[in-house]
């Protein structure tokens, strides 16, 4: 059974283009490398050969695996969320209670995710532990390093 994913208008346009990338450019490369290593005689002893076969193995399944991706994402009408409690797409601002740091993330797909930019997955602890959370209230989130208390300053699109 496929997981559902939510993703913004952008968020989808990305793996689009990387899926489209992927079967237009790459696997005709796969199968170019493939053709040449053959070429060039004994496949038995052959390293080049079978650095290609299990390259083009590993693209197809990243294609697959794209493929189911894209077939089960849904694009998220950001105006219609309820912005009183964290759910998908919420930008969240935290307050970790041990430290006093605050920090802003955005909560997307797993996909989306990237900490750099301020974006965590609603798979990681920290965006499972947040959502349907409000404003003002606290959230102890389990993570690989122990319990972490944020508590919630701020919800918002």
């Amino acid at each position: 059974m496929s997981k559902v994913s939510y993703y913004t208008e952008e968020g989808l346009k990305k793996l689009r283009a990387e899926l489209d990338q992927l079967r237009d450019v790459e696997r005709p490369k796969a199968s170019q490398a493939i053709a040449e290593a053959r070429d060039k005689g004994d496949l038995s002893e052959n390293a080049e050969y079978d650095a290609a076969k299990e390259a083009q193995g590993m693209l197809e399944m990243r294609i697959s695996k794209l493929e189911e991706v894209v077939a089960n994402a849904r694009v998220i009408d950001e105006s219609q969320l309820d912005t009183s409690k964290v759910l998908i797409h919420s930008n969240v601002k935290l307050k970790n209670t041990a430290n006093q740091q605050t920090v802003t993330y955005k909560l997307v797909a797993q996909s989306e995710a990237d900490l750099k930019t301020g974006k965590i997955s609603v798979d990681s602890p920290i965006g499972k532990g947040l959502l349907g959370k409000k404003a003002g209230e606290t959230a102890e989130i389990t993570v690989p390093n122990g319990k972490i208390t944020f508590e919630i300053i701020e919800v918002s699109r």
